[in-house]
């Protein structure tokens, strides 16, 4: 690599992680000021793309978030110069048009427009309180799930538009409107950056959204070959980390713990070929000791509290398995405890497959079989690949070759992730060889 190579790749991972790590706060700073979400966002684009623009013959600077929220400020004045420029103009060349915007053009936003941004005391220090109002907000219960998952990537998270849309396999278009009637019904209904009275619940919405990116991270569902995608997953990490500062609780620390848990065997989860390995066959001397004694701590800390909440449950789950230094080591009966704990708490069919899958590891695979056969008729397991691909592996640790060979090729079906597809591809091979042996 050349040194102007270098230097360039140095700028674009800077200009990365500052959008990333910082974009978010300066963005709620600017929205509280102006009460504007929409103009606070332009405004730290525009200053995102300034940095790609000045930087590679300015340098690197030395508080680049300090730099992202002059800039940006000075880009929302600017542009409430123009919009008053704009109105003072109208109402010289047609005053008869100008009425509608006369309330406008008095308000406090437009006021902002002749404050001196230089004496303005904002630093992004002083951010954290809106940060939260800013999450907060792009979690309110008016805006429906895929709404506030688009608009925490992108206002908090700093991620542009085309990598949210990518992330997600839909169109960029797509993205880009879903994110705009987001924010139209931010403005249209009025709803404020505040706290609201019951916080918990609201932290309760953040985290949800945080655990659908992360688990997107986790088991990617689009047709690209990763199994993986390790962008969602480190996002979804890196912006629990900012809540559990922001609000610190049992439940942001379990679902903290439990994503660590996982990050710390994500290297050994595919081949270098990038096929699935299973957690049994996993090379459990490659796991980050040090991310599962951080997860263990946060874990410990949260279970002090008492107050037991269902990512606090998954995490003891994936606590298990990361513990466990040989397959054999799993203490699947506290496993299966454990999800009979999650059922209560967080009643769903999924947590019925796993702990079917549990039992099955405990009192053998026709005790699983038993439970997955009560769940056979639930419409959202028919259309769910894992479990055919679970009853399949238990079919197959039955010696029920043939109907195992069938399950899988329900699963197959019904996967579009290449890793998985490949994996149950071999299995299918598997037994159906198994299959055709036993009736020679």
């Amino acid at each position: 690599m050349t040194q102007a190579n270098g230097i360039a790749t140095e700028i674009s991972e800077a200009i990365t992680r500052m959008a990333r790590e910082e974009s978010g706060r300066v963005l709620a700073l600017l929205a509280r000021r102006f009460g504007d979400i929409d103009l606070a966002d332009e405004a730290v684009q525009e200053a995102l793309i300034e940095a790609a623009s000045n930087w590679p013959t300015r340098g690197i600077p030395a508080n680049t978030a300090g730099w992202l929220l002059t800039v940006a400020r000075r880009k929302a004045l600017d542009r409430l110069r123009k919009r008053a420029s704009a109105q003072r103009r109208i109402r010289a060349a047609a005053p008869e048009l100008s009425h509608a915007n006369d309330s406008e053009a008095s308000s406090p936003i437009q006021a902002h427009a002749m404050i001196d941004d230089h004496n303005n005391g904002d630093s992004p220090a002083d951010g954290d309180d809106e940060h939260l109002r800013l999450l907060l907000l792009c979690c309110h219960p008016a805006l429906d799930r895929d709404a506030q998952v688009a608009l925490t990537l992108r206002l908090v998270g700093g991620l542009t538009t085309t990598e949210i849309a990518a992330a997600f396999l839909i169109p960029e278009p797509t993205m880009a409107q879903r994110i705009v009637r987001a924010k139209r019904k931010i403005r249209d209904a009025g709803m404020a950056m505040s706290m609201p009275q019951n916080i918990d619940q609201r932290i309760g919405a953040v985290l949800v959204v945080l655990y659908l990116v992360f688990n997107e991270g986790y088991l990617s569902r689009g047709d690209s070959d990763a199994l993986v995608r390790v962008d969602l997953f480190d996002e979804a990490i890196r912006l629990t980390r900012v809540v559990a500062r922001l609000s610190p609780g049992p439940e942001v620390q379990g679902l903290l713990a439990l994503e660590l848990f996982h990050q710390a065997r994500l290297s050994t989860r595919t081949t270098v070929d990038g096929d699935l390995v299973l957690l049994d066959d996993q090379n459990r001397s490659l796991w980050d000791l040090t991310k599962i004694a951080e997860a263990n701590r946060l874990l410990h800390e949260a279970m002090r509290q008492m107050q037991p909440g269902a990512f606090q449950i998954q995490a003891v789950i994936a606590g298990h398995h990361a513990n466990a230094r040989t397959a054999a080591d799993t203490d699947w009966p506290a496993i299966a405890n454990a999800y009979s704990h999650l059922g209560m708490v967080a009643p769903s069919s999924v947590v019925e497959l796993n702990r079917a899958v549990a039992v099955a590891m405990t009192d053998g695979p026709y005790a699983g079989l038993a439970l997955l056969d009560q769940l056979k008729d639930r419409t959202e397991l028919q259309n769910y690949h894992l479990f055919h691909s679970t009853l399949g592996e238990l079919l197959v640790r039955a010696q029920r070759n043939t109907e195992a060979a069938d399950a899988f090729q329900q699963a197959i079906k019904l996967t579009t992730n290449p890793a998985e597809l490949r994996h149950l591809q071999a299995r299918l091979a598997t037994a159906s060889l198994m299959s055709n042996q036993s009736m020679t």
